[in-house]
């Protein structure tokens, strides 16, 4: 929200529209690109974008809760929804980038722009805590960096910033110019050039060229010559450059890093003197992004020793919300790092997500710097919990306590952290969902702590943005109308259960499959209202698969009748899946049963065929492909003779994660997507265009130094014959780290180094041969991550990615990361 008002009138004047506008003065200071993200309907004008689902889709969603302002690209809507504005474009993401433009346009407004493939979001973060005292600074929210999320981010300006800080993210090539025209940096800054989103571009060269296109304006470039090879130093963009570098002449030439104590110590040569600085990081990622504030400091002209004290200070930036197990069955997220109004829109957003739990309490700190009064602060604040239907607020601060007549709702204060902390024994915290988010001087950390449930120091970490990114990388393969059914069997691929199919039902897939009723059941208590699959049902369990609305495959006539024996004689139509064995041999309805099924069908009223599907056996591998066909035709021919005799169309499927890679005349009405959410497509060269999800990381209980013929493990199978240092890990066939692994087949990276396991994996520990490698015992050791991937786990013991997945245990925490 900011003090300029827009009128809906005016906004149609701006994108030179048409529109049909039943009250021309109604105020619009939120712009809405998600139905699920609406503060204050009155007030907010939602864009019906279109990408991988058609935005008009949800604007019934939008009107149900109270939006009555609409941007829109289909004229027909405008009759259905008498009592709306309705503004009429071309397209709809154009116009709301055209609306950015003009909003920009209205403020003399210095701009930082950044961009690169890595570390945007940290520079950022860590320019505001570096610039804050100085300026009064609006910035993009958490990651906002997209051709959306730019718009959104610069949308929020407001009469009283003195300094904008915007990043800038593009995937492809021609996206940067509109972006570029959005946020008018006058100075820039270019971040590392990796290998991220190179999908979209020929070369690493294209790539580079198309993100310096947002700095062609500016009047100061900062960046390193080690990242512009292969551009001629006279094409540069900015009127002033200013370059840093450890290993080429630059403006600022780092000539030393020293790790000092968990810090960092740089120095230096600027303006021909020497300088340093000290960082309160010593990884190399940190290093990196903190060298470039620094020279974003001297480069905005503040002396080096001022700069030195101010980078002494920088804390650590969680872009992340960490969803976790609490205590007494809680769940809790954990957002204590940061507290301003954007980013608690965002955890809001998040919180009602989980319907693990109807109660959902926030403890909230006060909140600084935010350029508006306490009274004005509030009422939003109040208003945004109300509309997120927050059940109750912990405040925390005196300030926030001031306003406790502006909630509506159960609330307690308290005047700092150590108050709520002196109080924690007697407050009560059951089954509920519970968001932390705290100001860093309120150190909310210490909450979170007494919050969470003690956990292993095995830890599996689930990026929950990068299942939905692969969600969305594969509904951009499938056609128009094509439905997704998720699979969260086996505890989710070993991910997690209601977390997973709560960020599912978010993104609106249409079903969820599991493999046996308890796994439905337990979703459905889990506040889960998808339809569910059960692909195993057992006779057993009949009565509560229909007490729950599961939804049962049928794979043989005797499931079936055991099926129909167990439902009422008054039953209508409940819905079942019916499973066509084309080749799979594993379970479902062989050609020669179709005839006696047909029968059953056509007498029985009780049931509704919901879909007919099979499976592929072999959809990711091109030496099958003849036999893939052979399925699709069988399932073709067997489900048509199974609508004639239904009378109606139920929903067909056969296609599985690389059958929508591969064989996209497959997809019929739904495609089941499976391991694909995870970041696995066998159909895919090195998974190109998924995410990672997942990161398994435990931590070095011990080190020892061993002489020279030493044996370590059962049975004595390791053997140091030169002798060297080992590591004890957190780690053992009981948390799923299959004995396999061991003497050697395994490895884990331990402080960047790729170390080998040596001697048998036991129970709950590893043995690492560390040798040359500076470990301690407290370090992290990873299982595996983005680079020492489950691909190359999967090969090491010559399984594959599933099985890996699977086997991690239950007694394995896992933590959900939402961005």
């Amino acid at each position: 929200m900011h003090n300029l008002i827009y009128t809906v009138s005016r906004i149609k004047e701006i994108l030179n529209a048409d529109a049909r506008l039943v009250d021309e003065q109604a105020v619009i200071n939120y712009i809405v690109t998600d139905s699920r993200s609406v503060l204050v309907p009155e007030n907010s004008l939602f864009f019906a974008l279109s990408s991988h689902r058609n935005g008009h889709e949800f604007i019934k969603d939008a009107y149900s809760k109270s939006i009555r302002n609409f941007v829109v690209t289909e004229k027909k809507y405008v009759s259905q929804y008498q009592d709306c504005n309705f503004i009429l474009v071309n397209d709809a993401l154009t116009a709301l980038q055209k609306l950015a433009t003009a909003h920009r346009n209205q403020f003399d407004l210095e701009t930082i722009g950044i961009t690169g493939s890595n570390g945007k979001t940290i520079v950022k973060e860590w320019l505001y805590q570096l610039l804050a005292t100085d300026y009064s600074i609006v910035r993009s929210p958490k990651s906002y960096n997209s051709q959306i999320g730019v718009p959104l981010s610069v949308w929020q300006i407001d009469t009283h910033d003195t300094l904008g800080i915007f990043e800038a993210g593009i995937s492809a090539v021609n996206e940067m110019e509109t972006l570029a025209e959005i946020i008018q940096p006058q100075i820039g800054i270019l971040t590392n050039i990796g290998e991220a989103h190179a999908e979209g571009f020929s070369s690493k060269k294209e790539k580079l060229t198309e993100k310096l296109k947002l700095f062609k304006e500016t009047a100061l470039f900062i960046y390193s010559p080690d990242y512009v090879e292969g551009i001629n130093s006279e094409y540069l963009p900015g009127k002033r450059k200013f370059s840093w570098s450890g290993i080429q002449g630059a403006d600022l030439r780092i000539i030393t890093v020293k790790p000092v104590k968990g810090n960092c110590r740089l120095q230096a040569i600027f303006e021909d003197k020497e300088i340093a600085c000290t960082l309160p990081f010593n990884d190399k990622a940190s290093i990196e992004d903190g060298i470039i504030c620094w020279a974003t400091l001297l480069a905005l002209g503040y002396a080096p020793a001022e700069a030195d004290l101010r980078l002494q200070k920088l804390t650590p930036v969680s872009m992340r919300l960490e969803l976790k197990n609490g205590i007494n069955q809680c769940s809790v997220i954990d957002d204590s790092y940061s507290a301003d109004i954007s980013s608690l829109a965002i955890a809001l957003d998040f919180l009602n997500q989980q319907n693990q739990h109807p109660k959902k309490t926030v403890i909230l700190s006060e909140l600084f710097e935010t350029g508006k009064n306490d009274l004005d602060l509030y009422t939003e604040i109040a208003d945004l919990l109300a509309q997120k239907k927050v059940t109750r607020l912990i405040g925390i601060g005196s300030h926030i306590a001031e306003y406790a007549s502006l909630f509506k709702f159960e609330t307690q204060f308290f005047e700092d952290t150590h108050a709520f902390i002196e109080a924690f024994p007697a407050l009560q915290f059951n089954h509920e969902t519970i968001l932390v988010k705290g100001a860093r001087r309120f150190e909310f950390g210490r909450i979170s702590k007494l919050l969470t449930q003690k956990i292993h120091d095995t830890v599996l970490e689930i990026d929950l943005n990068a299942m939905a990114a692969n969600l969305q990388f594969y509904r951009s393969k499938i056609q128009p109308g094509v439905k997704v059914m998720a699979m969260v069997k086996a505890f989710s691929y070993g991910s997690g259960s209601f977390e997973i199919a709560n960020l599912l039902q978010f993104h609106k897939v249409d079903y969820l499959a599991v493999a046996y009723a308890d796994e439905g059941i337990a979703l459905r208590k889990a506040g889960i209202s998808l339809p569910i699959m059960v692909m195993s049902p057992e006779e057993s369990a009949f009565e509560a698969i229909i007490e729950h609305q599961l939804e049962p495959e049928i794979y043989s006539l005797e499931i079936f009748n055991s099926f129909l024996n167990a439902i009422s004689e008054h039953q209508v139509e409940y819905p079942i899946h019916v499973k066509i064995d084309s080749g799979m041999h594993r379970l479902g309805f062989d050609e020669n049963d179709i005839e006696e099924l047909s029968d059953v069908l056509k007498e029985e009223k009780r049931i509704k065929v919901q879909s007919i599907f099979s499976h592929l056996v072999a959809s990711g591998e091109a030496e099958h492909d003849g036999f893939t066909q052979q399925q699709i035709d069988k399932f073709k021919r067997i489900s048509s003779q199974l609508d004639n005799v239904l009378g109606y169309k139920p929903i067909l499927h056969i296609s599985n994660t690389s059958g929508i890679s591969r064989w996209p005349d497959a997809q019929m009405d739904l495609v089941r997507l499976g391991i694909g959410l995870y970041g696995f497509d066998s159909a895919l060269t090195d998974n190109r265009g998924l995410q990672t999800t997942m990161v398994l990381k435990t931590t070095v209980t011990q080190v020892k130094v061993l002489a020279a013929g030493e044996t370590v493990g059962y049975s004595r199978r390791g053997v140091l014959t030169n002798g060297g240092k080992i590591a004890t890990v957190k780690i053992g066939y009981a948390d799923g780290y299959s004995r396999a692994f061991g003497n050697g087949v395994g490895n884990m990276i331990v402080n960047g180094h790729l170390v080998p396991t040596i001697g048998s994996i036991c129970m709950d520990m590893t043995m690492l041969d560390v040798t040359g490698v500076d470990v301690k015992p407290g370090d992290e050791a990873i299982v595996f991550n983005q680079e020492h991937n489950i691909m190359e786990l999967a090969k090491q013991i010559n399984t594959i990615p599933y099985e890996i997945l699977t086997n991690i245990s239950q007694r394995v925490k896992r933590v959900y990361f939402y961005e």
